[in-house]
């Protein structure tokens, strides 16, 4: 097996690493973990990721006439690995072009393609996801936010909650329950929302980071067209698994985890204990060992999968250990820091004594919520256990 890229493949990397150095800096943002969520900052963001697209490094394996250039994944996953290593601030329309995009791609009408897809490589319009509600989170077919078919339009009566994203957000792929006699799994629809429609309510969360990403969104008879259905009505659930599928390699993504390792490594060369770096520590050397262990397997199975991608077959069982072991992953790495900086890490990212900028004590916090957003652990062991290893079903 020949791991190596190629000439034109490692010219791309190094062009992209230049161009990432003389931007990045003129962007204005701060790294994600650092960010802000206000109309500034969400007037930065959206240049940020025009620069990008305009530059041809956003979705570039996406189809031409969507606005992509049609080129192999290998390609992709090199310009995320770059962005990752100059860390680089996160694309603010990443649900769209990670989730929503290659969902419309494969379910979506050509009509819906060519009205949505190119305004999401560009940010000028944002998406959110609207799944979870409260008292169906893990259950996601237990959802009761109903859609009733008044003529060409559905009326839209429910709640939803942890939106990532949704009080700056300008679209929601939304599952609704069009059917309420029909199986739980049946007669769900998924549905296309524009924000702006009267009867939404946006109210924030304010999570143990400090930060307003997740939100409470509430439906009161919010009129959507017919024509914004993707997929047949009632058989949303298809098309919300094929989104949920592209959701787990997002969380799970490898890229930063090699990324994070390294971060940590700076952090146990700098921390003295006994009055030695904690990197000569023993005990300690022997967890980054297991650590960067996992990671590395993390980042071959990545390699797996890219090949998988190259050959055109979609991510299955693949996707939900990408997002078990990698989120998990990287909060056993954010947990090491912690335990590594001692007290220190009990220090906020404004105190003038903080280690590494605060990163750590945030990252630790995130990547929990990452653990059970979209899809708890014991969600996607249940799953791996019963679609990949072909199980019998948990009782």
């Amino acid at each position: 097996m020949d791991l190596s890229f190629t000439d034109e493949e490692e010219q791309l990397r190094q062009k992209v690493r230049r161009f990432l150095e003389e931007e990045i800096p003129k962007a204005g943002l701060k790294p994600a973990s650092e960010g802000r969520e206000d109309k500034e900052w969400l007037a930065k963001a959206k240049a940020w990721q025009r620069k990008l697209y305009e530059a041809g490094y956003v979705a570039l394996a996406w189809p031409k006439e969507y606005g992509g250039q049609a080129i192999d994944p290998v390609k992709q996953s090199i310009v995320n690995e770059e962005l990752v290593r100059a860390n680089a601030p996160y694309l603010v329309g990443g649900s769209g072009l990670g989730m929503f995009g290659p969902t419309l791609i494969s379910w979506g009408d050509e009509e819906q393609r060519k009205r949505f897809l190119p305004k999401i490589l560009t940010a000028e319009e944002i998406w959110c996801q609207g799944y979870s509600e409260p008292g169906s989170g893990s259950d996601l077919a237990s959802l009761r936010t109903r859609a009733e078919i008044h003529g060409d339009e559905f009326v839209v009566n429910g709640q939803k909650v942890w939106t990532s994203g949704a009080q700056y957000s300008d679209w929601m792929f939304c599952l609704v329950r069009t059917d309420p006699e029909a199986p739980k799994h049946r007669g769900i629809s998924y549905i296309l929302i524009d924000m702006k429609s009267p009867g939404i309510t946006v109210r924030p969360l304010v999570q143990m980071t400090g930060d307003k990403g997740f939100n409470e969104v509430f439906f009161d008879s919010v009129h959507v067209p017919r024509k914004n259905l993707v997929g047949k009505l009632n058989e949303g659930w298809m098309v919300a698994n094929a989104t949920l599928f592209h959701e787990r390699n997002m969380l799970g993504s490898t890229t930063g985890s090699k990324q994070r390792f390294n971060r940590l490594l700076a952090l146990a060369k700098s921390i003295k204990r006994d009055g030695k770096p904690l990197i000569d520590d023993a005990v300690f050397r022997q967890r980054l060992v297991d650590l960067e262990i996992r990671v590395e397997a993390m980042r071959f199975h990545s390699y797996r999968q890219l090949t998988d991608q190259m050959r055109g077959k979609n991510p299955g069982v693949e996707a939900m250990i990408n997002k078990l072991v990698g989120t998990e992953l990287n909060h056993d790495l954010a947990t090491a820091a912690m335990e590594a900086m001692g007290d220190y890490s009990m220090l906020s990212r404004d105190d003038n004594e903080v280690l590494d900028h605060g990163y750590w004590p945030y990252e630790w916090m995130f990547s929990l919520g990452l653990v059970i957003g979209g899809g708890t652990s014991h969600i996607q062991k249940n799953i791996i256990a019963e679609r990949g290893l072909k199980m019998p079903k948990s009782r």
